[in-house]
């Protein structure tokens, strides 16, 4: 199994680039299975997450080819199958997306329920009452999601919670059902306004976006084309957290700044000063000057949960006492026993933790739980004294593109090494 062999200690300096949006690339892909063509998506990550996602559209029928490392081809020519197997979905929760675009192309679907990190429950239900409304009968049978519709129809759909995958699931199964679609309490993430501009480039007819109300008014038709996936806004707050501890020698090149303004105004709360200069982001701002915060993730707009394990270990080199309540993911705090492995002091209590602040990280042998907490022990990593293993970086891979390539530049000592499973 491979790990991260980290030297930390060493001055970091140079310009970083952000990748494209993960979680705007995969929903993307799955919309290629709602209308025959040929589309090109540029500025797609290179992760492991989207080589699973090609997989599956290819055993639905799909041609995905590389043009460049960055750069995908995707030929619908109609699908072979309407089974997304669990052997594929078990490894990533966004995979569940397909159901809504096979719904759309073929007015049926079964997918398995999904796997992905495990950071919570995360039920499906919000997506399946969607697709009730638009006119599906559902079944879930053997640890699988059918569904059968006569006719896709419009309807008004209200969610209980902002989910973004529902949003998604549900707007794909929309674009092509007769009449009109009004979904009410829509998730308002830049990844699901992502989804919805490219579903308008193929001629889709989309009012709302980047609101809670989303209108969908159904079309026969879509035309596929060329498409950009945004900057990756998660990967632009993890690299920024560098930058603090770097002391502003480390710059953010590609990020958005209105998709990143609660996690920025956090940032000035505890005394940050953000640098722009066109295209660069940076802070100069030294760590001993930082006061603590709270933080409470919320869906977007608010904080996210995916930056909340990368500030929390910001946090715990900042003087005083911080914290954390974490109100999406009801076991999102695996990260903080490893932490503690490295000398910092934080005590969780159900969804809240305190960090009392500490000089410097310690090193030691850490794990990664899930994606983002092992960016948070690789930074802590970076900052510690002495060298530390992270192992079970599958996790980072999913996320976070040719990362130790793009830290080696930065002049980080950070190397992957062979270790025996854990």
């Amino acid at each position: 199994m491979d790990a991260y062999r980290i030297v930390g200690g060493k001055s970091l300096e140079g310009v970083i680039e952000i990748g494209g949006a993960k979680n705007a690339a995969l929903p993307i892909l799955c919309a290629t299975l709602v209308e025959k063509g040929t589309y090109i998506l540029k500025n797609v990550p290179a992760l492991k997450d989207i080589k699973t996602l090609s997989k599956v559209l290819e055993k639905l029928g799909l041609q995905v080819e590389n043009l460049d490392k960055n750069t995908l081809k995707v030929v619908n020519t109609g699908l072979d199958s309407v089974e997304a197997t669990y052997d594929l979905v078990k490894t990533m929760r966004a995979s569940f997306t397909v159901m809504g675009p096979i719904i759309a192309h073929e007015k049926k679907a079964k997918v398995s329920l999904p796997g992905g990190c495990a950071i919570g429950a995360r039920p499906v239900d919000l997506h399946l009452k969607g697709f009730e409304a638009l006119g599906c009968e559902i079944q879930i049978h053997h640890g699988y999601v059918e569904a059968n519709a006569k006719e896709l129809k419009g309807a008004r759909i209200v969610l209980d919670f902002p989910s973004v995958g529902a949003t998604e699931n549900i707007v794909m199964a929309a674009v092509k059902a007769k009449g009109t679609t009004v979904l009410e309490n829509a998730a308002i993430e830049p990844e699901v306004e992502d989804l919805c501009n490219f579903l308008v480039s193929m001629g889709a007819k989309i009012t709302g976006i980047g609101t809670s109300k989303i209108t969908i008014e159904g079309v026969e038709k879509l035309t596929p084309g060329e498409y950009t996936i945004i900057p990756d806004r998660i990967e632009a707050g993890t690299y920024l957290v560098l930058s603090i501890l770097s002391k502003g020698k480390v710059k953010v090149r590609g990020a958005i700044r209105e998709h990143l303004d609660s996690f920025l105004a956090k940032l000035e709360e505890m005394g940050c000063e953000i640098k722009e200069d066109k295209d660069l982001m940076w802070i100069e701002t030294a760590i001993e000057n930082l006061k603590p915060v709270r933080v409470k993730t919320l869906p977007h707009p608010g904080f996210p949960t995916d930056l909340q394990a990368q500030m929390m270990t910001l946090m715990t080199l900042v003087g005083g006492t911080s914290e954390i309540k974490e109100t999406i993911f009801e076991n999102r705090f695996m990260h903080v026993p490893e932490l503690n492995r490295m000398g910092a002091k934080i005590k969780t209590d159900g969804n809240s933790a305190w960090i009392e602040g500490v000089k410097q990280f310690d090193s030691a042998e850490v794990m990664a739980s899930d994606l983002r907490a092992g960016a948070s022990l690789v930074i802590a990593a970076l900052f510690a004294e002495g060298e530390t293993i992270v192992t079970r970086i599958y996790h980072i891979d999913r996320g976070y593109e040719i990362l130790e390539d793009k830290l080696i530049k930065l002049g980080a000592h950070i190397e992957r090494i062979k270790v025996e499973g854990v």
